[in-house]
């Protein structure tokens, strides 16, 4: 990419909530402590489960791998943000646009391949509880996981590429929290209407397709629970189905306001509190989500809690 021979910005500025002066000291300690739990949280999900023997099922190792993912896309975006906060305005060069934008796409992409595997392994393990350890073995769970990797690292390559070969004229103030795709195309000063339809196409394909393989999962799930002869396995399933339906509707509802809005569609501080939502607010309650609503989880926390309780005191 030429993009010094293509444009006359060299940097971007991004106003985050400079509309609202007032609030930016107030928004930085909340988002300063919400950042620090978020990554402590996710933290102590992939600690634990590393340690813990008897977690090293798909079920936990996904989970794994969605913690890994969330602390990735908070520390992409949080760092950014709080900046913003302290200094009003941020200046971030055209590289440094391009590498946030890439690490967003990258990490969106996969979480949304993830909360879908992770979807397909509920499916089996409820379904077709006797066939399951067949169904979802350790090399389906690796090429699941792998194949999430590999889509988000694809079309954040593809994307971002594309994005950054327009050129950028002016004006270079980013009415948005991050280098997201829809708010640097804005700047664009050339016809986006090929690469629009292309980015609404690959929304479709990795936002909208996987969350309606999820939804086909948990009616066929529901079906089989309601058909359960025990109370405790109904509850046990719900259980479990509930953590999960929860974080992919907050994930997938505000990832695709964001993704598949037209231009004029919401207002700048709208985007940025639907994008503050998927960015923010998922990576904080998927450890919460997950783990508090989960007996396993809590005896593998005391369990290692414990263990170290027990080197210190001999």
């Amino acid at each position: 990419m030429k993009m010094e021979n293509q444009s006359s910005v060299v940097e971007f500025i991004l106003l985050g909530f400079s509309n609202f002066p007032e609030l930016e000291e107030q928004l930085f300690g909340v988002f300063l402590v919400v950042y620090l739990v978020t990554l402590m949280g996710n933290a102590i999900i992939t600690v634990v489960i590393c340690l813990e023997q008897s977690l090293h099922v798909p079920l936990y190792l996904f989970l794994q791998s969605l913690s890994v993912v969330d602390m990735g896309i908070s520390a992409v975006i949080m760092p950014v943000m709080l900046v913003i906060l302290s200094t009003e305005k941020m200046r971030i060069s055209i590289l440094g646009c391009l590498v946030q934008m890439y690490f967003i796409l990258t990490l969106g992409v996969t979480e949304c391949f993830l909360l879908g595997a992770m979807a397909f392994d509920r499916f089996a393990a409820i379904c077709h509880p006797l066939s399951y350890p067949m169904i979802v073995n350790k090399m389906v769970f690796v090429k699941l996981v792998t194949f999430s990797w590999v889509s988000g690292i694809t079309v954040a390559t593809v994307q971002t590429t594309w994005v950054f070969s327009f050129p950028f004229c002016g004006p270079n103030e980013i009415n948005h929290i991050s280098c997201e795709t829809p708010a640097v195309l804005e700047l664009a000063c050339a016809d986006t209407f090929l690469f629009e339809i292309y980015a609404f196409t690959g929304t479709i394909l990795t936002v909208i397709v996987p969350f309606l393989l999820i939804l086909l999962s948990y009616v066929r799930i529901l079906f089989a629970v309601l058909k359960m002869p025990t109370t405790t396995g109904r509850q046990k399933a719900f259980s479990t189905c509930a953590s999960h339906l929860t974080s992919v509707t907050l994930f997938y509802g505000t990832a695709s306001m964001t993704y598949l809005q037209p231009k004029s569609g919401y207002s700048p501080e709208t985007k940025k509190v639907t994008s503050l939502a998927y960015s923010l607010l998922t990576p904080l309650l998927n450890p919460l989500i997950y783990s508090v609503r989960n007996s396993e989880m809590k005896r593998a926390l005391m369990k290692i809690w414990q263990r170290k309780v027990d080197l210190h005191t001999f």
